[in-house]
C-alpha cells in the first residue's frame, strides 16, 4: 500500500467523524425542547433509535459525498 492512499483514507475518516458530530449538534440545536443526552441517560429507547437512524442516514450522505 502506498502512504498517500492511507493518509487520504485517514483524512476522509476524520472528516466523516467531524461532519457526523457537527450534524448531530445541528439537529440538537434545531430541537431545543428535546434534550437527547438527558433522555438517553433516562434509558429512552426511542431516542436511541432516532439517534442511531440519524447517524446512519448522515453516514450514507457523507459517504456518498466523499466518494
Amino acid at each position: 500500500m502506498e502512504l498517500p492512499i492511507i493518509v487520504v483514507n485517514f483524512l476522509y475518516a476524520v472528516l466523516g467523524v467531524v461532519l457526523m458530530y457537527a450534524s448531530y449538534r445541528v439537529i440538537d440545536r434545531l430541537t431545543p425542547e428535546m434534550d437527547f443526552r438527558d433522555e438517553l441517560k433516562k434509558g429512552n429507547i426511542a431516542v436511541a433509535i432516532f439517534i442511531a437512524a440519524l447517524f446512519v442516514s448522515i453516514a450514507i450522505v457523507i459517504g456518498g459525498a466523499l466518494n
